[in-house]
């Protein structure tokens, strides 16, 4: 079933990666804009959890857990997001649906490759700002940076996997700075494109062991270096005179190295309860088009953490009588320091997520759906609260390739 229609899937995917606005929040302004979760939702579902090995789910955030599929995977995943944003005198809201990941997993032994394109990161605002003279400004942005990723995973032992992955940047942000003096009919238009292409790695580690008969122990560990992001900056500029100039320029950003690591215990395809935590370093993401239409904040770009506690709960996978028992459920609470600083404020983002796996009668395949609410932001000093509320949906499609026949 899978192998027609992965084609039209990634074609689709890779269209719509390109095209999409991935975000409606003021923040995304800075550097590359807003970082998107990198998981299936699956993990999503529980805060991001993503510590245990699968045999039918892909594990997008550790590639060690490439090794422990036993079946071909292809997984698909999207969210339709509603976001309420206010300040202390000002409300409004915004809906936004993005495909959030598209990956196949190929068992191969003791190896296993997972491959596919994920989008990074998202800009998508509009802030309208009037100073005392009368002069107004409207900042405008789009676009983002998408990843395509190849890795393989490969089992040590029966209790330890190892993986790599490499990840190959591309995107495009487009900002407009469009200023009027209200006193005249004087205006200047200004225009950037940044092409951002790049490539970076990310090395995971899983171990797992027996506590108890049926209880065991899940651990994982995923680091990324620091790597480079390369920036090619255009700026267009008009007057009402119709006077226009182009200015180029090219600089090398900084993504910044990333470590993760959890602990959970649990009974394999029965329940499981755990913690992850993951850390990253301060970046160079300040781009040509920051520098020059930041709007009179005093911005502060630092490290940046995510706290979660999440786990899952399948009654009897194995049910023939109750398809109720045969479904998973999963929750997870989260706590994540951007690592962006504004007016002295810490933009912090809090969240909540449940989730079910609906699995589909006589195949080892499912459908999961997972909801997230959460407040990122705040309303002190002239900055923005958005409350939002994620519902996410993902496929995750299971099959035997590369089997030899039996009868011809």
């Amino acid at each position: 079933m899978i192998k027609k229609i992965i084609l039209s899937a990634c074609l689709f995917l890779s269209l719509a990666s390109f095209a999409q606005e991935g975000t409606s929040s003021p923040y995304s302004f800075y550097g590359i804009g807003d970082i998107r979760f990198k998981g299936a939702i699956e993990n999503r579902s529980m805060a991001g959890l993503s510590i245990a090995p699968d045999s039918i789910h892909i594990n997008l955030q550790n590639p060690a857990g490439y090794s422990d599929l036993k079946l071909t995977n292809f997984s698909l995943g999207g969210t339709y997001n509603t976001t309420r944003q206010k300040t202390d005198s000002q409300s409004g809201s915004a809906r936004r649906t993005t495909l959030d990941y598209l990956a196949v997993g190929l068992p191969l032994g003791k190896l296993g490759m997972g491959f596919g394109l994920i989008p990074y990161s998202s800009v998508g605002y509009k802030i309208k700002t009037v100073n005392l003279d009368g002069i107004s400004k409207i900042l405008d942005g789009s676009g983002g940076m998408n990843k395509v990723f190849l890795g393989f995973g490969y089992k040590l032992g029966e209790n330890l996997s190892v993986g790599a992955d490499a990840q190959y940047n591309f995107g495009k942000i487009k900002t407009t700075n469009f200023e009027l003096d209200s006193g005249s009919s004087n205006g200047t238009s200004e225009v950037n494109t940044a092409i951002l292409s790049g490539i970076n790695f990310n090395l995971g580690v899983m171990y797992q062991a027996k506590i108890t008969k049926k209880m065991t122990l899940f651990s994982s560990f995923a680091f990324s270096p620091e790597s480079t992001l390369a920036s090619q900056n255009t700026r267009l500029t008009s007057t009402s005179v119709d006077d226009t100039s182009t200015l180029n320029d090219a600089r090398s950003l900084k993504l910044p190295s990333k470590l993760s690591f959890g602990v959970g215990v649990g009974e394999t395809r029965k329940w499981l309860v755990g913690a992850e935590v993951s850390m990253q370093n301060t970046g160079n993401l300040v781009n040509f088009y920051n520098e020059v239409n930041n709007p009179a904040f005093n911005v502060v770009y630092g490290k940046s953490s995510k706290y979660t506690i999440g786990g899952c709960f399948t009654p009897n996978y194995k049910s023939y009588t109750s398809y109720a028992k045969r479904i998973t459920y999963k929750g997870g609470l989260k706590y994540e320091k951007t690592g962006l600083v504004i007016n002295s404020e810490s933009i912090n983002d809090i969240g909540l997520t449940l989730g079910i796996g609906l699995p589909l009668s006589g195949t080892f395949s499912n459908i999961n759906f997972g909801f997230e609410l959460g407040k990122k932001g705040t309303t002190a000093a002239n900055l923005v609260q958005e409350n939002y509320a994620n519902l996410n949906i993902g496929f995750s499609l299971n099959d035997k390739w590369f089997q030899k026949r039996k009868f011809d």
